[in-house]
């Protein structure tokens, strides 16, 4: 879709604002695993970021450290939303300009409108350096914690830090 931007335009968004960043290239990865196989000894704490909609056509983009097992039903709950499913990968391209496996934060860039709520867990905001891909999954982009809320919070999207809850098991 036009209007997307690249990671050499958000790593220019992340100067503009001064926030410092570094970026590690890698192959491709798709899931938690491949990213656990592929990075070694980066530092920091390691997220994941799903694509959510809710039972009324919200959009939701909830981050939290890649191991923790959210409890989607528990989150509805606590965040006051109707039932959670997965947001398709069409829609997921249209709003954030990403692809299932790329789903970051930093896509919010993307969502000039406004229609994402971006959930960060709390617990995920004590690790320092956060690690997310830069709109693509063939890289991994560090920056700090309180960086990252206020990149988001430049771009319009206050987020709701929670602590998450958690499946069993």
């Amino acid at each position: 879709m036009p209007g997307h931007l690249t990671p050499d335009q958000l790593f220019a968004a992340f100067d503009r604002l001064g926030i410092a960043h570094k970026t590690y290239t890698h192959p491709p990865v798709f899931t938690v695993e491949e990213a656990k196989s592929l990075r070694g000894a980066l530092p920091g704490g390691h997220c994941k970021s799903l694509f959510l909609k809710d039972k009324k056509a919200g959009l939701w983009l909830v981050v939290a450290l890649e191991e923790c097992r959210v409890d989607l039903k528990a989150l509805a709950d606590r965040l006051g939303a109707p039932r959670f499913s997965f947001g398709a990968a069409e829609l997921l391209h249209e709003v954030l300009g990403v692809r299932p496996g790329s789903v970051t934060p930093f896509a919010a860039i993307n969502d000039r409108d406004g229609r994402v709520t971006v959930v960060l867990q709390r617990a995920m905001l004590a690790a320092d350096p956060l690690n997310y891909h830069p709109l693509e999954n063939d890289r991994t982009t560090a920056v700090a914690p309180g960086d990252l809320v206020r990149f988001l919070k430049a771009l319009g999207h206050k987020p709701l830090v929670v602590d998450i809850p958690e499946r069993e098991g």
